[in-house]
């Protein structure tokens, strides 16, 4: 259904008015002149670049048990100091376009990737007739700019999947796991699983996990009999698995990074909750389970940003690039109810943020978003509860105790997706666009506007 844009830009006028006039702003370098720093972050006008977000299932418990934990209650976590900050609903719809009221990270990409609600499950295809729709990144490279996506997810994972590929259903991530999506395989005339479609689109750069999915051999078409690794090595795609080749990479080809055969590790461990709780516990900050020489996110990020610019100076291009990341594991995290994998993946997507914001203070032409894809489980609830789920306690960094629930199914199931409006933050050209209650969709206008991709 159309979204009202019209009258959401009259009300963030209004809001850019009143932020000018009374919002105290801080960033990095802290507090400063209201008016000044409204000013410079709320004006219109083009980007060069984007450097878009996601904390997948990242929601307001999320941000706030990070912050507790890491930075004290009375601390601020880097995402905490971008100037402005709204929020947006996160629905998806069903096939006759009513609300479903939860969404899964296929529906919810689906939605900022494209500007179209879709069904969950659903990667960049329309609701009822399950066609595909353009995305951000497909309508990026059209108009000239660099593209990439970093991930701690599987590339062919829902969130990277919706900026690059068209699917029934997400669970058609490599050539042998087209059972949900007849219509899509080479043989019926489709496009091809995630991970052929990913390196098909010749993304600059493409940095996570997710090997397994690219050693699966192709079916059909020119490259029957190749694995899409041998594909996208076919396609000019230089393939890394781990920091040393990752620095290696030469700019002017493209780059595909696979450093796990699934999801990337989780940088943090502890005991996961338990019914009845578990005894205070101070989560172990060197996961033994992560092989040396796995980029962090914040490594990989940095990596990406370069790769990209320097694409862009080979061509003389006076267009930037659009970036996306993806903090995937506080959600993996959270259905597991492991409050200390869920906290240092926090932590690690927090430092990308910290990356991503410092590159924008030196480049002012590049919009930087963050925000979620859905809210999650894990609420912080007072230490004499008693819930009658999973519950963990922490000792903190300031050594105080603190107890995590997690009852959004039954002890021994997947803990599930909330339906609550999550946080989105933004700085530079077109973030005045964040303010106020928006929805996931009006992102997909938000980065369009910034890059002039309509």
């Amino acid at each position: 259904m159309p979204r009202p844009i019209r009258r959401r830009l009259v009300v963030a006028t209004a809001l850019v008015a009143a932020t000018a006039a009374a919002v105290t702003v801080t960033s990095s370098a802290g507090a400063f002149d209201s008016a000044q720093a409204a000013r410079a972050v709320v004006e219109g006008g083009q980007a060069k670049n984007v450097i878009l977000l996601i904390g997948d299932g990242m929601g307001d418990s999320e941000i706030t048990l990070a912050r507790d934990y890491t930075v004290g209650a009375d601390g601020r976590l880097n995402m905490d100091g971008f100037p402005l900050t709204g929020a947006y609903t996160t629905y998806a719809v069903h096939e006759d376009g009513t609300p479903d009221y939860v969404t899964d990270s296929a529906a919810s990409g689906t939605g900022w990737a494209t500007g179209v609600k879709t069904v969950n499950g659903r990667i960049s295809k329309t609701p009822g007739t399950d066609k595909a729709v353009p995305t951000l990144l497909e309508l990026a490279q059209k108009r000239g700019y660099a593209t990439g996506s970093v991930t701690t997810a599987e590339l062919t994972d829902a969130t990277p999947a919706v900026l690059a590929s068209h699917a029934t259903d997400r669970s058609c991530q490599g050539p042998a796991d087209m059972a949900k999506c007849p219509a899509d395989t080479l043989a019926a005339g489709g496009p091809g699983s995630i991970a052929e479609q990913s390196v098909n689109h010749r993304v600059d750069v493409l940095l996570g996990g997710g090997g397994k999915r690219f050693d699966q051999k192709v079916t059909d078409g020119a490259y029957r009999g190749l694995t899409v690794t041998e594909q996208a090595r076919k396609l000019g795609y230089q393939v890394v698995t781990d920091s040393a080749g990752l620095r290696g990479v030469k700019p002017g080809r493209p780059v595909l990074g696979l450093f796990a055969p699934g999801n990337v590790p989780v940088e943090w461990t502890g005991r996961p909750a338990a019914v009845g709780g578990t005894d205070p516990q101070r989560c172990v900050t060197s996961n033994p389970n992560r092989p040396a020489g796995t980029p962090s996110l914040a490594d990989s990020v940095a990596r990406a940003i370069e790769l990209l610019e320097a694409k862009q100076r080979r061509k003389h291009s006076e267009r930037g690039f659009f970036l996306q990341i993806e903090g995937a594991s506080i959600d993996k995290q959270d259905h597991a109810a492991d409050p200390c994998g869920q906290i240092g993946e926090t932590a690690a997507f927090d430092r990308a943020v910290e990356l991503a914001r410092a590159y924008a203070a030196r480049h002012p032409d590049t919009l930087v978003v963050t925000t979620a894809d859905h809210g999650h489980s894990s609420q912080i609830v007072p230490l004499e509860a008693a819930p009658p789920g999973l519950s963990s306690t922490l000792v903190t960094d300031e050594g105080q105790r603190l107890k995590v629930n997690y009852s959004t199914n039954t002890p021994g199931q997947s803990q599930e997706h909330t339906g609550t409006q999550v946080r989105i933050a933004a700085q530079g050209p077109q973030a005045y666009r964040v303010l106020g209650v928006t929805d996931q969709t009006d992102l997909f206008t938000t980065i369009s506007e910034a890059l002039r991709l309509r």
